[in-house]
C-alpha cells in the first residue's frame, strides 16, 4: 500500500495494490477510484486536498493499524 500526496496537483492518493488499473470513475465530486480487471478498488484518489483538509501538513500525516 502507498500513500501519495502530490502538492503541485493538490491530491492525496492512496494505492491498495500494483495491479494494473483497468478503470476510473469519480464517485463524488473530486473522490476518483481505480478498478482493475476483478472490478476491485485498487486505489483512490482525493483531489483539491487543500480545500477539504486546510491546514494539512503531509509531513504529519499519522497512520494508525488495529
Amino acid at each position: 500500500m502507498k500513500l501519495k500526496v502530490d502538492q503541485a496537483t493538490d491530491a492525496l492518493y492512496l494505492r491498495l495494490d500494483e495491479s494494473p488499473i483497468i478503470e476510473s470513475e469519480e464517485v463524488s465530486p473530486g473522490v476518483v477510484l481505480d478498478y482493475n480487471a476483478q472490478n476491485q478498488v485498487v486505489g483512490v484518489e482525493i483531489l483539491h486536498l487543500s480545500r477539504r483538509a486546510p491546514g494539512l501538513n503531509p509531513s504529519e500525516l499519522q497512520f494508525q493499524t488495529a
